[in-house]
């Protein structure tokens, strides 16, 4: 990857060369509220190609990290939703279970207790 680099930033640097050899003329600059002298017309061609590719590199950076949000949001949509519809089966099955054990606790009879009234003495005295 680093070699990659190192090839393109040489490949960079012969083509800003070969811009500002080439373009010798001198340009005069407006910038609206100012303005440059006379400068090389190929060092105005290097400064705008760079700046044009440093606003670009930003720019998609922008855009890049602005879609995986809007993925990431997505997917946690997903999850909420398969997480309510979980809490509802959820609740269905408890709402299941106590009318299921209201239902046997109502056909369930308790014996009733029942009071021994014979009296026993004790054995010995």
């Amino acid at each position: 990857m680093s070699m990659f680099l190192i090839i393109l930033l040489v490949i960079f640097f012969g083509y800003s060369l070969a811009l500002v050899l080439t373009n010798n003329n001198e340009v005069a600059v407006n910038l609206l509220f100012s303005q440059l002298p006379n400068t090389n017309l190929g060092l105005v061609l290097i400064a705008t190609i760079t700046l044009g590719v440093f606003i670009g590199v930003l720019l998609a950076l922008l855009i890049f990290k602005v879609l995986q949000n809007k993925l990431e949001i997505r997917k946690l949509h997903k999850d909420v939703a398969l997480l309510e519809s979980k809490l509802k089966e959820a609740n269905i099955a408890i709402e299941q279970n106590r009318i299921a054990l209201a239902q046997t606790q109502a056909t369930q009879t308790m014996p009733e207790p029942t009071l021994n009234t014979t009296f026993v003495p004790p054995q010995g005295q």
